[in-house]
């Protein structure tokens, strides 16, 4: 029989991880995000600030599907998006200009990730956002910010990155009408656990809305209790994320190659 894990120990919320650590949960994320269908081939991005005063992120070459990320394989880049580092591979400056505003205008937001899945595109084009229809939806009773579609966004339009900073506020989740979803954390966890519910809620939706009955909402006070019985301390998501790390240690331990 074997020995039951042991549970890991909480965090420092005080401690910055490495650059090594950082890789590896990234590129975690990135796997990750493959086995649980939020990938959109070779396009978005999952991006983590680096330790230090001169605004340097991780981010994924371009061209790399999720599923081959690894920890070695992200690329340092300025806030620009440009190449911080020797590589072989490029990246995407265009794809960046969303990730640099929310870097830039959030201290806080170490980590941001962006996704174009059929369910967050799908609530993205509808008008109320996310209705509070379940459980996991109501932990998102006023944490998600709206931003306006304005194009696709590039380096063209710089004075976007502004707006959307703005539109993020101090909100952890933001829905991008017409184009997808948005998440930030203190934490590569803390904004996976956020992006892994958003899903959650948007794929809710879209299956009660396809069920062609009335949909059955609780009030507002009882929607507002139950999104305050959600913890949001500097450890969100953190519990699940080392069971998902293990997961991956066992099943795809390349990631941290």
């Amino acid at each position: 029989m074997k020995p039951l894990l042991k549970p890991p120990r909480k965090p420092d919320p005080d401690r910055r991880p490495t650059e090594i650590e950082l890789r590896e949960d990234l590129a975690a994320a990135y796997r990750l995000f493959a086995i649980f269908g939020m990938t959109d081939l070779v396009y978005t991005h999952l991006s983590a600030r680096l330790p230090g005063p001169d605004h340097r992120f991780l981010v994924n070459p371009y061209g790399l599907l999720f599923e081959e990320i690894t920890a070695s394989s992200l690329v340092v880049v300025d806030a620009g998006g440009e190449p911080a580092q020797e590589t072989s591979w490029p990246v995407n400056p265009a794809g960046f200009v969303i990730h640099s505003a929310i870097h830039l205008g959030r201290p806080d937001a170490h980590c941001v990730m962006h996704t174009h899945t059929l369910a967050g595109m799908a609530v993205a084009a509808q008008d109320q956002g996310i209705l509070p229809l379940n459980q996991m939806s109501m932990e998102f009773h006023g944490k998600v910010a709206i931003h306006d579609y304005e194009g696709i966004a590039d380096s063209d339009n710089l004075s976007e990155r502004e707006r959307l900073a703005r539109d993020l506020g101090d909100k952890p989740c933001l829905i991008l009408r017409n184009h997808g979803l948005l998440t930030v954390g203190r934490t590569i966890a803390e904004a996976f656990y956020w992006m892994y519910y958003l899903e959650q809620a948007c794929r809710i939706q879209l299956a009660a809305q396809s069920g062609g009955v009335k949909l059955v909402m609780p009030g507002e006070s009882t929607v507002a209790r139950a999104s305050l019985q959600f913890t949001s301390d500097a450890s969100k998501g953190w519990l699940p994320w080392q069971a998902l790390r293990r997961k991956l240690d066992r099943e795809q331990p390349d990631y941290k190659d």
